[in-house]
């Protein structure tokens, strides 16, 4: 990997970080190309295979797929875990698996790094409380670029010195690892996405019955071999149909109360405290 491809992944995996405001905040910063499936079609990009790229973003987005990061925590850093793992499992020659098993790790570093770059950022939030009390605009926005800048040094200079560094180093790993190993990386690289996906139907499926959903589609999937975008539209159908059956019984229909003037009312605005 050349110098210049490293750094240009550094760029990215910065401006993909969580907290990072220039690409409209975590909209498309963290939630844009901060998430693996754009990350591998960005380092595919830069690295010259953008098929494996998008392969192996695609089975690492399948590990995180029910990932949630409520305010500023982060379970596990998918950036960090996409723009190192991904380029590394790309140069090295390995398969999608191979940025799955460089990915767990590298999620949780990701998460120790984060917190210790808000602990000292928070620095300069108090300096910048100390600015806006005496109406110092400027310096308002000079604490808050400094701010970022730990942001920049933290991500940029990982990612670019690790991919750098460490692209030789990963192919020469693989290359000494025994089949074994290479086969136990290969079925545990498989299990993940499963367990991803269980993480995100254990959020969205609210009934049981709605498991029965799922299978249906994988189903239909598995025996007529349909692309997923035929699927998609199947599954839009049967959700408006469900919709529409549902609430628009007239159960579901407003109802109207009619109360009588001389209607006695007994208890009207009493509380138990």
């Amino acid at each position: 990997m050349a110098i210049w491809q490293a750094a240009l992944i550094g760029l990215f995996a910065y401006l993909g970080r969580n907290q990072v405001p220039w690409l409209f905040g975590v909209t498309g910063g963290w939630n844009g190309i901060g998430r693996p499936l754009v990350a591998g079609l960005i380092c595919g990009v830069i690295l010259g295979d953008v098929t494996t790229g998008v392969l192996c973003g695609v089975a690492v987005q399948a590990i995180f797929i029910g990932q949630i990061t409520p305010g500023g925590a982060v379970p596990s850093d998918v950036n960090l875990a996409a723009f190192i793992g991904i380029p590394l499992a790309i140069v090295s020659g390995g398969s999608p698996e191979t940025a799955i098993a460089l990915a767990v790790p590298l999620g949780a570093l990701g998460v120790a790094l984060h917190n210790f770059t808000m602990t000292t950022q928070s620095i300069f939030s108090h300096r910048a409380d100390h600015y806006a009390d005496n109406a110092n605009a400027r310096g308002v926005r000079i604490a808050n670029i400094s701010a970022t800048s730990i942001s920049f040094v933290e991500r940029f200079f990982i990612v670019s010195l690790t991919c750098y560094f460490g692209a030789p180093f990963a192919e020469k790993l693989l290359s000494a690892l025994p089949e074994l190993i290479l086969n136990f990386l290969q079925v545990g690289g498989k299990m993940l996405p499963a367990l991803g996906f269980a993480i995100l139907l254990k959020q969205i499926v609210n009934e049981k019955w709605m498991i029965s959903l799922f299978i249906f589609g994988w189903v239909i999937n598995s025996s007529f071999g349909i692309t997923t975008t035929s699927l998609v539209f199947i599954a839009t159908a049967l959700a408006l149909i469900y919709v529409m059956a549902r609430y628009s019984k007239p159960n579901y229909a407003t109802n109207t109360t009619t109360f009588s003037p001389n209607s006695d009312i007994e208890g009207d605005g009493d509380y138990e405290e």
